[in-house]
């Protein structure tokens, strides 16, 4: 007997905050916030993208990382990185860098403008108490080898983590067991996919707007871009476009459920931790080669 699936209800709405971040870039970020913390497990997500290159030239210069994972997608521009464990690199449109901090990790994003204009996305995802520790990795994939996916009449998608049919995403080996992807809808049609019970699913709204169906009705509320959505409890995710295309991100993960101390670009479990990891800073033990 095959149980009916129930469509995710909209928990919570959240409106991007502009903030300046590194040495002055200027950011939309939907979380951390007063209005949402942690939705478990992800950290953090920021929007960048401006036709001023003031707005993003100044860059993050080398700074420090611990404890988690940064996932970093590209719509327009570039981005150029370097890091203590040796890795360099660029990434363009439609390209994506997964850096595992892990134990700990130097690294710099620089950005640079392609035609004036420059536009993409960061998500930080936790690590496990027992991953934390873990040596530093990194995963830089190019735009060819992220699965565009035809699910349906006018719906399209890429693929960057998790499977969708018979597609698999590049992204690999990530403690959180996510799903990672970017959408985008004709008018007038629907997106539907199914998610994992236990996973906290987020939706980010980037272009046009969306008829958010929800549980088992043919009701539900229109949301414009931008906006955050987080999700409650159920086993689809279904979207309709109105009547312009629209482009919207998927991310899912399952939920740690252990208690954070965070401090700025370092998360771990304890205050302890985090003085251990600011003694190392400061004594210069913080890399381990």
């Amino acid at each position: 007997m095959v149980s009916n699936r129930t469509n995710r209800k909209v928990k919570k709405i959240i409106k991007p905050q502009v903030v300046l971040e590194g040495a002055g870039v200027r950011l939309k970020r939907s979380f951390p916030t007063n209005v949402l913390d942690y939705p478990d497990p992800f950290l953090l997500f920021d929007h960048f993208g401006s036709d001023d290159p003031a707005d993003y030239l100044a860059g993050f210069p080398m700074h420090p990382h611990r404890g988690i994972e940064t996932v970093t997608y590209m719509l327009a521009g570039a981005v150029n990185h370097r890091d203590s464990i040796g890795n360099s690199g660029t990434i363009r449109a439609g390209d994506v860098q997964w850096m595992t901090a892990g134990r700990g990790i130097l690294h710099e994003e620089m950005p640079e403008p392609i035609d004036g204009h420059m536009e993409g996305f960061q998500l930080w995802v936790n690590l496990p108490s027992g991953l934390k520790m873990t040596q530093p990795a990194y995963q830089e994939v190019a735009a060819m080898s992220i699965p565009g996916v035809e699910s349906g009449p006018g719906v399209r998608l890429r693929l960057i983590v998790g499977n969708v049919d018979e597609f698999t995403g590049p992204v690999v080996g990530i403690a959180a067991e996510p799903v990672y992807l970017d959408v985008a809808l004709s008018e007038r049609v629907v997106f539907s996919h199914p998610f994992p019970r236990d996973h906290t699913v987020l939706i980010y709204l980037y272009r046009g707007s969306i008829y958010l169906v929800e549980e088992n009705t043919n009701t539900g509320k229109t949301i414009y871009a931008p906006a955050m959505l987080l999700l409650e409890d159920g086993d689809m995710v279904t979207v309709r476009s109105a009547d312009e295309p629209v482009r919207f991100l998927v991310m899912s993960g399952k939920p740690m459920n252990e208690q954070i101390f965070r401090y700025g670009p370092f998360v771990m479990n304890t205050r302890a931790e985090i003085e251990q990891t600011l003694l190392e800073l400061r004594n210069g033990t913080f890399i381990k080669i």
